[in-house]
């Protein structure tokens, strides 16, 4: 498939979720929404003026947030359990591997502000660990979209899936890439830009730098595949082999440690299916400084001249392989 026009409009992802998620509201009285003190930061200000009773709101206390959300679910109703991603997977990890992979109950886990979004507040509201905590569990898709067009189709997806489900969001803004109408389809990679000589991979913040990174290589004669991964779990296999195969090279970048995350679940099927040179993009293994997102996602070598460098250098260990 390929994206529309990329718009440097800048979109907030938490729009198109609670637009989605007042709709579905409105259409299903069985949609609840359970926060942590959140209401403006997850943005349901409007969903509870609409319907009071219908949002739970535990003050700042994730484990008992996810604990009644598994609660909620098991009494027939449909929760949107909402939080700031860091506190929402660190601090109930257990709740989350008990009342909801576990139990497979039918709860959407949405982590706000994920990655280094509240970068001026430090490495405690960093999520950069997420990914690695969250994909490991069972029955649990990982999902973290690219704009606004996807976040607002993998949430209609998430309410007619049955199960579980962890939505990462952030509050970075992000141009528009996917074209609109676009269908979510869990595990499944969309290809935003074809090319022969190295794949780029990325989800969330880090598409749209990715494809900035493609039209930088382009002009040097470079051609760059660019896939959106939505899905970190499960991870579209087939995409990736054909992307290995096809191009010889692949590159990550996340906005999330090198280690667990995205490059990770990548690279475990590329050893497995078709190694090839391979770098991961992302915080090296560190706690990362106070910041905001965009200079922390530099720093990290993220800026898309930083992306297209590395690009570079793995077309180059292609090629002096033969």
């Amino acid at each position: 498939m390929n994206a529309a026009t990329t718009s440097e409009k800048l979109h907030d992802c938490r729009d198109a979720f609670v637009a989605v998620l007042e709709r579905l509201g409105a259409e299903n009285s069985r949609v609840v929404a359970v926060c942590n003190d959140s209401v403006g930061s997850s943005k349901l200000g409007g969903f509870k003026a609409k319907w009071p009773d219908r949002l739970v709101n535990v003050g700042i206390a994730e484990q008992n947030m996810v604990g009644v959300g598994a609660g909620l679910a098991n009494g027939g109703l449909l929760p949107f359990v909402c939080g700031a991603s860091c506190f929402l997977t660190g601090r109930s990890l257990e709740q989350v591997k008990a009342d909801i992979a576990y139990s497979n109950a039918n709860v959407k886990l949405v982590g706000i502000s994920s990655g280094m979004a509240y970068g001026e507040l430090g490495p405690t509201h960093h999520s950069i660990e997420d990914f690695a905590w969250m994909r490991v569990l069972p029955n649990l898709p990982v999902v973290a979209p690219c704009d606004s067009i996807e976040t607002a189709a993998a949430v209609e997806w998430a309410a007619r899936h049955e199960g579980p489900v962890f939505l990462r969001l952030s509050r970075v803004g992000v141009p528009d890439l996917l074209p609109k109408g676009h269908v979510f389809v869990p595990g499944k990679a969309n290809t935003l830009r074809d090319g022969d000589a190295v794949t780029l991979i990325a989800n969330g913040t880090l598409t749209h730098r990715m494809m900035k990174a493609a039209t930088l290589l382009a002009a040097r004669g470079i051609e760059a595949r660019v896939l959106n991964m939505a899905t970190v779990r499960p991870i579209d296999v087939d995409s990736i082999v054909a992307a290995a195969r096809d191009t010889g090279a692949i590159l990550t970048a996340e906005e999330h440690s090198v280690y667990g995350g995205l490059g990770s679940a990548v690279a475990e099927v590329v050893v497995a299916e078709a190694p090839v040179p391979m770098k991961i993009l992302g915080v090296p293994g560190i706690f990362a400084p106070t910041g905001s997102a965009e200079f922390l996602l530099d720093e990290f070598g993220m800026s898309p001249p930083a992306i297209a460098e590395a690009a570079e250098e793995l077309v180059a260990r292609k090629s002096s392989r033969g």
